[in-house]
């Protein structure tokens, strides 16, 4: 039917006489049934039994191996499988018309012509088969003749022989194009009229995915997986499970039982096959089920190697991520950096990107303030000798070195440093504090003579380090009272001063330090300071802006932390989430992947979330209501997440034993909570992380080209991250929550504005429904896709034909009326569910039981028989 544009309202479509009273329904139709478990597998079921029924008739057999097969008559009664064959294609094309009943009055004739051809070859087939296979009796032919077949000699084979092989034909044209997918391919989107109806009779052209096939390369590693599980299966099946049940089976069938007790099973079956049934029961049900456990067995086994030969998972605990974390930079490298483009990277620009992640570590609360200290690299060059590592890899290196200095004797030079240069990481830590020390002196100071007496300290010590006289002009037993008084300042320093007495504090402590290095660490340093009331005017002119500044903070920070970590920090960070993120983090470097180009080059994709009417925040009623059992929900998170609640309460400055300053804080309790409950606020900031990501990548692209962009990196970086990465959320309710008197409606439709106005990247997709007047005085609804941001401000604006979910199921038309308000080239389509593993835990548990209760009933059927 073809409306046209204008529409053409004379058009049969929009003639409403004559029709039912009736609606038909325009949902989904499902027929809800147990056949559906051979229909959707009838591949799997149709392979295990044609197996079981040919290992069957080979184990019967006089050798009853598969040596047994050569044999002329085994093999005839082999073949008697495609007669199974036929039957059980019956069942599922007879399957399939019944099931889709229903659905015949919206299917073309095309679709309900090839069901019912199907059906009518199924029924040929059951009936050709056994009656060709009868004729062959009189005349068998075994293996050696089959063969001969393919060298032309048709006259000696059975009129069986060659039904098979047309029967076949089918199943070769599908398994040759499985296995040349761009023959596949070209036939998929080929218009001659032989291959179209080729195709219809195999695949109809229904199938959305047609000439998006797979490689060779990766169709022959599949293949290869699952002819090597299924050739293992069947080969466990014959001889563990089929074979050995075969003489028991045939000595119970000899028997003669005359008188049966009441507790016997199915007495007046002949031959005891009750008894036989009853033995072969679990022997067929494990046969059909333990597929699951070789697949686990095989699936553990391939992925093993295959993520051993990507570097997958080599980095799995802290000790490991130490070891290999100097050599994450040049890894960083090479992951980001095209193949044409090898230029040198800093190692800051690694720093930089780990920072990004440990921040996030820090906003989600998996960390603590110190942790995060001891994580972070400098975020900026100091110009130090050596290259500054996070401290929890110079984690006790410092004062391991002061112990070794205080435990020195005179005399000892050259011996203390190349004990301390041993440790790679102690020598450089050493001289990182040092150096620090005397740039965070030397901008502190205003007054020339200050910093000229620096300069003269440092003078004196470069010469004893150079003259090896540095345990003989230095006191080093009272170097543990220097590093003491210089913790004290760095204390002082990390908070910032707010009045006159505590920038007094700091004068005094570093007038303290001063006089300690001087007088009691260097033998001759008296001559430094000269006298009492010289030393009390030095030292007082600071420079306070430096305290305050964000870099020189974090200067004060990372220098304190070296000098008072005495503990090797291999616990840090506590918390097993941020455990994992940074394994897998250092994980995704080493691994074999494919080069990430610049953001500029890279394609641009979307994201979309459909959302009805879910928790967007939880509500402080819900957070605090307490169940039968006396507990709330956060009561509860405080009690699963332990560290992570300190850690906020830590984070926004809050005494964790001040109960009603914690009850103040509730708007961010809300957020904590709902970040770790399955709302839309937590997949919203999960999916936000790929435009941060993207920020933080292409800030660091155009600091590597060296561009000169007038200081505008972080400015375009957002721009670019904007235009290749898009989030939208289809809000089908927005609309009506917005204009809802309901506090809960209200309330989602707030919570998600204020979603639109954390992230301004975010955008909201809604259905509107407006009533227009018509000419005739009634109202008519209108449906519009409308496309918000920021604070509801509206963007786009698109009439609909009619409410999209109305037609077809509800979710997928929240989606689909989104999707014009999409850019890019991919399209990513998040749900808000989670997946609950324990079903496959469950269903591997009872293949173990029955798996264990066969094995023993042979063991007691072998014992019996011996």
């Amino acid at each position: 039917m073809k409306l046209g544009w204008p529409w053409d309202l004379s058009a049969d479509f929009f003639h409403q006489e004559g029709r039912s009273a009736r609606k038909p329904k325009t949902n989904f139709v499902e027929v809800r049934t147990f056949l559906h478990l051979f229909r959707s597998f009838n591949r799997m079921w149709i392979f295990f039994t044609l197996a079981f029924q040919a290992m069957l008739i080979v184990s019967w057999s006089s050798s009853g191996s598969l040596s047994g097969i050569a044999d002329a008559t085994v093999f005839r009664s082999v073949l008697s499988v495609f007669i199974t064959a036929a039957l059980l294609n019956f069942i599922k094309v007879t399957l399939d018309i019944l099931l889709t009943f229903q659905a015949w009055g919206s299917m073309e004739w095309t679709q309900i012509l090839r069901y019912l051809l199907k059906f009518f070859v199924a029924i040929a087939w059951i009936i050709i088969l056994p009656v060709t296979y009868s004729s062959s009796i009189k005349s068998p032919s075994g293996a050696g003749k089959l063969l001969n077949s393919l060298t032309w000699n048709w006259y000696n084979q059975s009129v069986y022989n060659f039904a098979i092989i047309i029967y076949m034909i089918p199943n070769i044209l599908s398994a040759l194009l499985f296995l040349l997918p761009q023959l596949q391919n070209i036939m998929e989107r080929s218009n001659w009229r032989a291959v179209i109806l080729l195709m219809w009779w195999i695949q109809p052209r229904l199938y959305i995915a047609r000439g998006m096939h797979e490689d060779i390369f990766s169709i022959f590693k599949y293949v290869f997986f699952w002819v090597v599980l299924l050739t293992s299966k069947l080969a466990f099946s014959f001889y563990v499970e089929i074979s050995p049940m075969i003489e028991p089976t045939k000595f119970i069938l000899d028997q003669v039982v005359g008188n049966y007790e009441w507790h016997e099973i199915f007495p007046f079956l002949p031959h005891n096959l009750g008894v036989v049934i009853t033995i072969w029961a679990p022997i067929v049900l494990v046969y059909f089920m333990d597929t699951q456990i070789w697949y686990a067995i095989f699936s553990t086994v391939f992925g093993g190697v295959s993520g051993a030969l990507s570097h997958v998972g080599e980095i799995r605990t802290l000790g490991m991520l130490r070891v290999r974390f100097k050599s994450m930079p040049d890894a960083f490298r090479k992951c980001r950096v095209a193949a044409h483009k090898e230029q040198a990277l800093d190692v800051r620009s690694f720093f930089c990107v780990w920072n990004s992640f440990i921040n996030s570590l820090r906003e989600e609360d998996f960390i603590s303030d110190r942790e995060k200290d001891m994580l972070m690299a400098p975020s900026s060059s100091s110009n130090l000798p050596v290259v500054p590592w996070p401290p929890f890899l110079l984690a006790s290196k410092v004062p391991t070195a002061l112990h070794m200095a205080m435990t020195s004797k005179e005399g000892d030079d050259h011996e203390l440093i190349e004990k301390i240069k041993l440790d790679k990481d102690r020598y450089n830590a050493v001289i990182e504090c040092y150096e620090s020390l005397k740039i965070i002196l030397v901008c502190l100071l205003l007054d020339y003579n200050d910093k000229r007496i620096v300069d003269d300290i440092d003078k004196i010590v470069r010469n004893s380090m150079q003259n090896n006289t540095l345990l003989e002009d230095f006191k080093m037993a009272e170097i543990g009272k220097v590093s003491n008084t210089l913790v004290k300042l760095l204390q002082l320093l990390k908070s910032e001063p707010t009045d006159d007495t505590t920038e007094r504090k700091i004068v005094n402590a570093l007038q303290d330090f001063m006089e300690i290095a001087t007088r009691d660490f260097m033998k001759d340093g008296h001559g430094i300071l000269k006298d009492e009331n010289e030393r009390k005017q030095s030292f007082t002119n600071l420079n306070m802006d430096v305290i305050k500044d964000a870099f020189w903070r974090e200067q004060f920070v990372r220098l304190h932390l070296l000098l008072t970590m005495k503990d090797s920090a291999m616990d840090v960070p506590t918390n097993l989430d941020a455990r994992r993120r940074i394994t897998f983090f250092a994980n995704s470097l080493f691994m074999k992947m494919p080069r990430a180009p610049q953001v500029h080059d890279m394609i641009s994709f979307s994201v979309l979330t459909p959302y009805y009417n879910e928790e967007v925040l939880y509500s402080s009623h819900e957070l605090n209501r307490k169940n039968e059992d006396g507990i709330s929900i956060l009561f509860y998170l405080q009690k699963i997440y332990p560290d992570e609640w300190k850690n906020f309460l830590e984070r926004i400055g809050v005494d964790p034993d001040n109960e009603e300053e914690v009850k103040g804080c509730m708007d961010d309790i809300l957020i904590w909570a709902s970040y770790r409950g399955q709302t839309l606020a937590r997949t919203v900031r999960g999916m936000m992380y790929y435009r941060r990501a993207l920020e933080v990548q292409c800030y660091e692209d155009m600091k590597s080209e060296q561009a000169d962009l007038g200081g505008d990196e972080s400015a375009r970086s957002k721009a670019i991250a904007d235009v290749k990465f898009t989030y939208v959320v289809a809000c089908q309710l927005y609309g009506m929550h917005k204009a809802s008197k309901d506090s809960r409606e209200r309330g989602l439709y707030e919570n998600i504005l204020n979603l639109m106005l954390t992230y301004p990247a975010l955008r909201i997709a809604y259905i509107d429904e407006k009533e227009v007047p018509l000419p005739n005085g009634k109202m008519e609804k209108h449906y519009y896709s409308v496309l918000v941001k920021g604070d509801d401000e509206e963007i786009y604006r698109v009439k609909l034909p009619g409410k999209p979910t109305e037609v077809g199921e509800g979710k997928p038309n929240n989606q689909n009326h989104a999707i014009i308000f999409t850019r890019g080239e991919a399209l990513q389509a998040i749900d808000m569910n989670q997946v609950n593993d324990l079903y496959f835990l469950v269903l591997s548990l009872v293949y173990q039981y029955i798996l264990h209760f066969v094995l023993s009933r042979i063991t007691i059927l072998k014992n019996h028989l011996k």
